[in-house]
């Protein structure tokens, strides 16, 4: 007498119901065998699907509204190294060429000297990123890696946007608009808050997630 196949079952992930095979996608990629499925069954992943909207609506509302309360919040300047120096921006004078020297160190610590623009330096000597050394002369305060360190340790890790761990870099005012790399401009970021806001400036990008669906 034939033998009939047995009815080949899984057990969910989720609800843990024993189920039948076919209840189960198939799971896709290489490392993936002819006969593989999912551990969630099809019942749990549409339960799952149509519980997933109003979670992300409840989570965007949130950080608005973290976002509107971080940006009414006066915001104090950091601490910074001791100048020794004058550091008054008006003190700087350009060289015959029209520029202003900028002198700074590498990651590696190698030094490094650049011709830049009176505004710039202004700039920079006014947001605490570089002291004067002299009338045609000033020094960068960090390095690359040393200014990402300060600002996120400045910062506690938090993202200035919505209050979670950050770990990257982010300009208030972008650089494509005119902002530069200095202590009063950038703030610690996390990557989601980073990639949304992209080039906005701060109230922009405040006033849009506001208005998310």
């Amino acid at each position: 007498m034939d033998e009939t196949e047995p009815l080949v079952t899984k057990q969910c992930a989720n609800c843990k119901e024993t189920k039948p095979i076919s209840q189960f996608l198939r799971r896709t990629g290489r490392r993936s065998s002819a006969g593989s499925r999912r551990g969630a069954c099809r019942a749990c992943r549409k339960a799952k699907a149509a519980a997933a909207p109003s979670t992300v609506i409840a989570i965007q509302d949130q950080k608005a509204m973290r976002r509107k309360a971080q940006a009414n919040k006066p915001r104090s300047v950091p601490p910074l190294p001791t100048v020794p120096l004058p550091n008054d921006p008006a003190a700087l004078k350009t060289t015959r060429q029209g520029t202003i020297w900028m002198r700074g160190k590498t990651d590696k610590g190698r030094r490094w000297y650049q011709e830049i623009e009176l505004e710039l330096a202004r700039t920079l000597v006014k947001e605490h990123a570089a002291v004067i050394v002299n009338r045609h002369t000033i020094r960068r305060l960090f390095s690359n890696k040393d200014f990402r360190h300060y600002v996120l340790e400045r910062d506690n890790h938090a993202c200035y946007f919505c209050g979670e761990f950050g770990d990257t870099i982010d300009h208030l005012l972008p650089r494509a608009k005119g902002g530069h790399t200095t202590p009063v401009n950038c703030v610690c970021a996390c990557n989601a808050c980073n990639q949304s806001k992209a080039d906005q400036d701060l109230q922009s990008f405040i006033k849009n997630e506001e208005i998310v669906p």
